[in-house]
């Protein structure tokens, strides 16, 4: 990524501001684009390098996570190879300290061609992770790659899941460099929303306070 204006030394920085900021007893969600690699093989050296780190890591699918594979064989690919702080954010949830973790990748929409058979998809899981938590009785917290909107227009088929079950917290990536310019950060309805893409945040994982906690997420 460093061949990007504003990811200069990115690993390096990345590495200092997480052990700065994030204890062993901490969740950490990543949504999503983790690994340039196209087999899941190949994902060995950038796993090893966040297995290494703090916290217990819950991940999301990007756009240009190619390697990812159903739930059971990255499950198995982890434990093969020693990895043990993983999980993934996939038609389920997590509860962590009060709040219920959930989300999907959720969907490009800003190509009126796009693909509406995996957007509808991608809402369906939505729905599914959501119901997961709130099962568990903690605060619905919805954690997304693509953002379900921009300054610009809003995916209908996203939002409209996020309405349904009244979400308050929605945190999204995606957005790097100048295209964070279009990112909604802040209220928007009765939704707050927060980019969290790495470059957006300087690299430093973002510390989420909520009176439901009583340690960091």
């Amino acid at each position: 990524m460093d061949i990007f204006r504003g990811w200069e030394n990115y690993v390096e920085r990345l590495e200092q501001n997480w052990l700065a900021t994030v204890k062993p007893e901490d969740t950490v969600v990543l949504a999503g684009d983790l690994s340039w690699a196209l087999k899941l093989a190949d994902t060995e050296k950038d796993f090893a390098f966040l297995e290494a780190l703090p916290g217990k890591k819950l991940l999301l699918k990007g756009n240009h996570d190619l390697w990812w594979d159903s739930v059971t064989k990255m499950r198995r690919f982890f434990e093969t190879r020693g990895f043990g702080t993983f999980d993934f954010i996939r038609n389920n949830a997590y509860l962590v300290d009060g709040l219920a973790l959930c989300g999907t990748r959720g969907w490009f929409f800003d190509d009126p061609s796009g693909d509406k058979k995996m957007l509808l998809r991608e809402a369906g899981r939505l729905e599914a992770s959501i119901a997961a938590a709130e099962k568990t009785g903690g605060l619905p917290v919805v954690f997304l790659h693509y953002p379900p909107v921009t300054r610009e227009r809003e995916c209908p088929e996203i939002c409209e899941v996020l309405r349904a079950h009244h979400i308050k917290h929605v945190y999204y990536g995606h957005l790097h460099g100048a295209s964070a310019t279009r990112a909604v950060c802040g209220n928007w309805n009765e939704t707050r929303l927060e980019l969290i893409s790495a470059d957006f945040l300087k690299f430093k994982p973002l510390k989420m306070n909520y009176a439901a906690t009583s340690s960091g997420v």
